[in-house]
């Protein structure tokens, strides 16, 4: 029982020689061992890898399974293999390999990567963070000589406080530029941090693009601001490198540290942060109606494209330093504006007013307000105005070279060359000629000003008069709005007067319409009277007609007796001459002795006579039918004629009787 028992312990104890001896190692499947060698061979002269054996942590590690070593001779170190999750990016820190040179802030790439640490030393490998990364996987590194860095932890063996520090500092770093995650331009995630002075609402929030930084390799020279673009050409794989993912081949293609003139677009790339940062701004949107002037900090120098007779600067072709030549018509670009700006220049038309209450939206008039004129007869009103202008898109660059900016050319150029114009043309008017001519000094400004808008590579569509007024609170203003007043007043009163004279004209109109109506209602009367009117006037000149057909017969016969007579009278006139002459001689002594009488008595006659005509004719009537005004009125003239006389020779018989009784 005794040898039985004492042969268990001193199994026992062998075993735990074995294991407590590392004779006999066990890896897991999921972790490595570090090889650390405790003696039986030289000190290690350099360095924290022993290559040759030394005594010191070996270059290999063990993998899953067991492992047999001396007893007593190696220490394992078993550790956790290294995994980056996917979409995430692991960083290394070499604890060995030879210095980093003057300029350089990354340890150098070396073909046989990180898992071989023997074939990195041997192969020139430098101590310090590495331009290399580890994409996600699962790897066998020798955190002995490699500390690698990921989001979520730090994968290192024995490290010193001094080391620590400096593997925590690198973490922080990388932490704040996102650099354990890949460069996705195009998604929400490329959207953070941006920086856009002027961002627009219609503009998709993930259209931006990756202006890259580098942080390693020959500095630039000192007359650059921006990095050239290298190794562009997919054919040529030495330099090939890949939107800056392939560090090795950008340095052999010549690249340089600093911001790089080459951008990030949509996609997504692994970027050593270390190495590269990226800063996200907005794509350059040249909108409809504008084109987009390229003022290039970055090129080689260009010949002048400005042409003979531009003295105000050269303009380059496109590529080179300076202003471009060809301005960039509406689109979307991707531009890198630490390399250059582009200017925007309207190629619609666009209005500029000199108001203070107004601003468009462009904000180019933001600096204007009314022009202040002196009047010919010394009134001084402000004057509103609108000026639209043109220009070119092919001569914008010359616009650009010329003032910088749209801006720029309204607040020096138009605005005192518009506004001494308008102060000339006040001082040669009166207000009320400025405010009667007001279309022809509009139309007057428009063709005097376009041979000065073109001298400045402008075009000048239109000028536009607002009303001039004064000033709130100025004495001046008060006189002018009272004549303003005044002239209101005034048309007011004409416009009353214009408005009465309609409303009289309408009322005549009424009148008339109703009249019409009146006249229409008894139409059927009107018609029968006028009839009968007619009528009456037929049968009253064919009455007239009869009787002047009679008259005609009787005078003819008349006439006819009358010859006769006078024939047979001159037949007479011989025998009877003695007869006559004594008869003329009765009857002259007759007339002498009644001449008073005689002449009376004649006139009876002929009253007799023209009435007995009257009555023959038909022009009285037995019995009269209008008393006076018509016209039988002559014939009644002639009957009262007649009765006059007679009671004037009734009254002279009366008179002539009381005489001859008074005188007997």
């Amino acid at each position: 029982m005794f040898v039985l028992i004492a042969s268990a312990v001193t199994v026992a104890v062998l075993v735990a020689l074995t294991f407590a001896s590392n004779a006999i190692v066990y890896i897991p499947n999921d972790r490595v061992g570090i090889v650390e060698r405790l003696w039986g061979a030289a000190s290690l002269t350099r360095g924290l890898i022993a290559l040759n054996g030394e005594v010191g942590f070996q270059p290999q590690v063990l993998r899953g399974g067991i492992h047999y070593f001396f007893p007593f001779q190696f220490r394992v170190h078993k550790v956790d293999l290294v995994t980056i999750p996917q979409g995430e990016i692991g960083y290394i820190f070499a604890r060995d390999g030879n210095e980093l040179v003057d300029g350089q802030t990354l340890g150098a790439l070396v073909d046989a990567g990180v898992e071989d640490v023997a074939a990195f030393l041997r192969a020139g490998g430098q101590k310090g963070p590495q331009r290399a990364i580890l994409r996600e996987g699962t790897h066998a590194i020798n955190v002995a000589q490699f500390a690698i860095i990921t989001a979520a932890r730090v994968h290192g063996l024995l490290l010193s406080d001094e080391e620590k520090d400096t593997v925590d500092k690198m973490g922080r770093v990388l932490g704040e530029r996102n650099g354990f995650m890949p460069v996705v331009i195009g998604g929400v995630a490329s959207t953070a941090g941006v920086m856009d002075r002027s961002e627009r609402a219609d503009e998709d929030p993930r259209d931006v693009l990756g202006v890259v930084t580098i942080h390693d390799g020959p500095v630039l020279p000192p007359d650059e601001i921006v990095a050239p673009r290298v190794g562009e050409d997919p054919a040529n794989k030495a330099t090939f490198h890949n939107n800056f993912q392939n560090i090795n081949a950008f340095l052999r293609a010549g690249g340089r540290r600093g911001r790089q003139h080459q951008v990030l677009v949509e996609g997504t790339y692994y970027l050593n942060r270390l190495f590269a940062t990226v800063e996200f701004i907005r794509k350059t949107v040249v909108p409809v109606g504008s084109v987009g002037v390229v003022v290039s900090y970055f090129g080689k120098t260009g010949a002048d494209r400005s042409g003979d007779g531009y003295s105000h600067g050269e303009l380059v072709d496109n590529g080179c330093r300076g202003v471009w030549k060809e301005p960039l018509l509406p689109g979307k670009y991707a531009f890198n504006t630490y390399a250059g700006k582009i200017q925007l220049v309207p190629t619609t038309n666009f209005i500029l007013k000199w108001s203070k209450e107004v601003t468009n939206a462009h904000k180019y008039d933001e600096n204007l307000s009314e022009v202040a004129l002196i009047t010919k007869d010394a009134f001084e009103p402000l004057m509103p105005l609108s000026v639209v202008v043109h220009i070119d898109y092919r001569k914008a660059p010359l616009v650009v070279q010329r003032f910088g900016d749209i801006k720029r050319l309204v607040d020096q150029t138009l605005d005192p060359m518009v506004s001494a114009y308008f102060k000339n043309t006040g001082q040669t008017k009166t207000l009320l000629e400025l405010l009667h001519e007001r279309a022809e000094i509009q139309q007057k400004a428009s063709v005097d000003m376009q041979e000065r808008f073109a001298a400045y590579n402008l075009e000048l569509q239109e000028v536009l008069i607002g009303t001039p007024h004064g000033s709130a609170g100025d004495a001046s203003g008060q006189r002018i709005d009272t004549i303003l007043n005044q002239l209101r007043d005034r048309q007011v009163a004409k416009e009353q007067m214009d408005t009465y004279q309609q409303q009289q004209e309408a009322a005549i109109k009424e009148r008339t319409l109703r009249e019409a109506q009146a006249r229409t209602q008894i139409q059927t009367e009107l018609t029968k009277s006028e009839i009968n009117v007619k009528i009456k006037t037929n049968e009253g000149d064919a009455a007239i007609a009869a009787a002047t057909k009679e008259a005609q017969v009787i005078n003819i016969n008349a006439e006819a007796e009358r010859r006769r007579q006078i024939a047979v009278g001159e037949g007479k006139a011989a025998a009877t001459e003695s007869v006559g002459k004594a008869e003329a001689n009765a009857i002259r002594a007759k007339a002498e002795a009644l001449t008073g009488e005689g002449a009376r008595m004649q006139l009876i006659n002929d009253l007799g006579r023209q009435f007995a005509d009257a009555l023959r004719e038909g022009q009285i009537a037995i019995v009269p039918k209008i008393a006076v005004g018509t016209e039988g009125g002559n014939a009644l003239a002639t009957l009262a004629q007649l009765a006059n006389v007679f009671m004037a020779e009734k009254l002279e018989s009366a008179d002539a009787g009381a005489n001859h009784t008074s005188q007997s």
